[in-house]
């Protein structure tokens, strides 16, 4: 009976911490990291703000991990690009247009990801999830180089950089500005502009030949 009532404590607890999450993750996804706060997310998940520091200690390791699950959800789906049949430089192109598409349909959220300043903890994660986007990369080049498709001599480093440049580039159309000026109706880069522009800046550094027009 006790062993019983110690799980069904620990699935309950499971539950509600998962809540609080995708609470916190939609509040990320509305206003960013900087809006959060204990005290409102815990009104929003309809607990007790004490109840809230039980699963979470403080902002930074509740941060850290919507953004590990955010991330997981964006490094896995650009994976599976990556990871589909075909020629390494038309899987980066599917996993460059797709990245872009998802960021650009989820704006906030993405500069949140990628850009926005934020706790020691998230920048941590950061750091982490850059060494595994270089990863998966580094695959796709590798495949690049065994099928004909890229010319590579360092596969780790150019794999970091195209990690960065992919990034990089994303933020300017992503921030609170360029945001700011598309609700103004003031020109702005389109998503079509900026996923050719950095395909065929990743494709031309990796010495590929076909590229998008």
């Amino acid at each position: 009976m006790v062993y019983r009532t110690t799980a069904t404590r620990l699935e309950r607890d499971e539950v509600t911490r998962e809540h609080i999450l995708n609470c916190a993750l939609q509040q990320v996804a509305d206003s960013g990291f900087g809006a959060l706060t204990m005290s409102g997310l815990a009104r929003a998940a309809g607990i007790a703000t004490g109840s809230l520091y039980r699963h979470f200690p403080g902002k930074g390791a509740l941060t850290a991990e919507v953004f590990v699950k955010a991330t997981r959800i964006e490094l896995n789906t650009l994976k599976e690009q990556f990871l589909a049949p075909g020629l390494a430089h038309d899987r980066l192109r599917n996993g460059i247009a797709q990245f872009a598409a998802r960021a650009w349909h989820s704006r906030q959220l993405a500069y949140a990801l990628i850009a926005e300043p934020a706790e020691e903890e998230v920048e941590t994660q950061r750091l982490y999830y850059r060494q595994a986007y270089a990863t998966i990369y580094g695959e796709l080049l590798k495949d690049g180089v065994a099928d004909g498709s890229f010319v590579v001599e360092n596969i780790p480093l150019t794999a970091a950089c195209l990690v960065g440049a992919v990034a990089e580039s994303l933020v300017g159309p992503l921030s609170p500005q360029a945001r700011a000026d598309r609700e103004s109706g003031l020109p702005t880069e389109t998503l079509a502009a900026v996923t050719r522009t950095i395909t065929r800046f990743c494709l031309r550094a990796l010495g590929a030949k076909d590229l998008p027009q």
